[in-house]
C-alpha cells in the first residue's frame, strides 16, 4: 500500500471549484502506478467532472484499460487539458466539453457530442458535484439549496435520460454518491441529502433499466483528497481532513479507480443496483 499523506494537513484554501496545481499535498490520481490491462478496450465513456478528482482518476483508467473518453468540466481548463493529456498519453481519445450541467441543453449536448466524436456512449460516470458548509440551517441560502440540487441530482437525471437511448445491452451507469448518503455530516446538509437521493436514485434506476442489459450502480465514497476540499470546507476541516476514519487519512483519487473499472467492466454483468463504499474502513451498513 502506498504511504499516502496524513493529516495534519497546512492551512490552505481556494475558490469554488478549485484547482489541482495549488493543493498541498497534490493528490495522486494514478499517473504513474495505474497499469491497464485492457478490460474496457473499445468502450466509450462520459465522465462528468472529469478534469481533476475522482473524474481524473477514472479518466486515466478507463484510457489505460482500453477506452475512449469525453471529459464534462464546468470551467477547469488547465486542469481539464492536463487529463485529456493523460488520456492520449494512454493512446486513447479524450473529447473536453467545458459548461454547467445544471443546464438540460448542455447535458444533452455533452450526450450529442459523445455520439458523434466517440461514436456511441457504453459507459455513463455521473461524478461531477457542488457542495458547500453551513453551521445553520437558516446559513444555508435558497439559491445554495437549488443549486446543489440541480448540479448533483438534476444533471444525473438528465444525463442519464438522454444517454440511455444511445446505450446498448451491456453498458454501464455509475454515480458517485457518498458516505454521506448514509452517515450525513451536518455542516453538508443541501449535499449530503443529494447524495442520498442519487443513492435512491440508482436503486431504482438498475430495476428500470434491467430489461434493456444496462447496469446500475454507485460508488460512495469516504473523505477522499480532491480540489472540492479545500475550495468548500472551512480551514480547520482541511488541516484534519481524513482523521475521522479508522485509516486515519483521507482516500486519494487513485484509491477509487478500480472500483470504477470494476463496475464498467462487461464481467460485472450481474452486479447493478449497488453501492460501493470506498470509505477508508468506516463501514457503510
Amino acid at each position: 500500500m502506498e504511504n499516502y499523506p496524513r493529516p495534519p494537513f497546512q492551512p490552505q484554501s481556494q475558490e469554488i471549484p478549485g484547482t489541482t496545481d495549488r493543493m498541498q499535498p497534490l493528490p495522486d490520481h494514478g499517473e504513474n502506478s495505474y497499469k491497464g490491462s485492457g478490460r474496457l478496450q473499445g468502450k466509450r465513456a462520459i465522465i462528468t467532472g472529469g478534469d481533476s478528482g475522482i473524474g481524473r482518476a477514472v479518466a486515466i483508467a478507463y484510457a489505460r484499460e482500453g477506452a475512449d473518453v469525453l471529459i464534462s468540466y464546468l470551467s477547469e481548463h488547465e486542469d481539464a487539458k492536463a487529463t485529456q493529456a493523460l488520456v492520449q498519453e494512454a493512446g486513447r481519445k479524450a473529447v473536453l466539453v467545458a459548461g454547467d450541467i445544471q443546464s438540460s441543453a448542455h447535458c444533452r449536448r455533452i450526450v450529442d457530442t459523445a455520439v458523434k466524436e466517440l461514436g456511441g456512449i457504453d459507459i455513463l460516470v455521473n461524478n461531477a458535484a457542488h457542495q458547500s458548509s453551513f453551521k445553520t440551517i437558516e446559513d444555508i441560502p435558497d439559491d445554495e439549496w437549488e443549486l446543489t440540487f440541480k448540479v448533483n441530482v438534476h444533471a444525473t437525471f438528465y444525463l442519464t435520460k438522454a444517454a440511455v437511448p444511445h446505450m446498448k445491452s451491456g453498458s454501464a451507469i455509475i454515480n458517485t454518491i457518498s458516505i454521506n448518503a448514509d452517515s450525513p455530516n451536518p455542516s453538508l446538509l443541501a449535499y449530503a441529502a443529494t447524495k442520498g437521493a442519487l443513492q435512491n436514485f440508482t436503486a431504482g434506476l438498475s430495476q428500470i433499466l434491467a430489461e434493456k442489459g444496462i447496469r446500475a450502480n454507485a460508488v460512495a465514497p469516504g473523505p477522499i483528497w480532491t480540489p472540492l476540499i479545500p475550495s468548500t470546507l472551512p480551514e480547520d476541516s482541511v488541516i484534519n481532513f481524513g482523521k475521522q476514519v479508522p485509516m486515519k487519512r483521507p482516500g486519494q483519487p487513485a484509491e477509487l479507480a478500480s472500483t470504477f473499472v470494476m463496475l464498467a467492466d462487461p464481467i460485472s454483468s450481474y452486479v447493478s443496483g449497488a453501492t460501493i463504499a470506498v470509505t477508508g474502513g468506516k463501514p457503510i451498513l
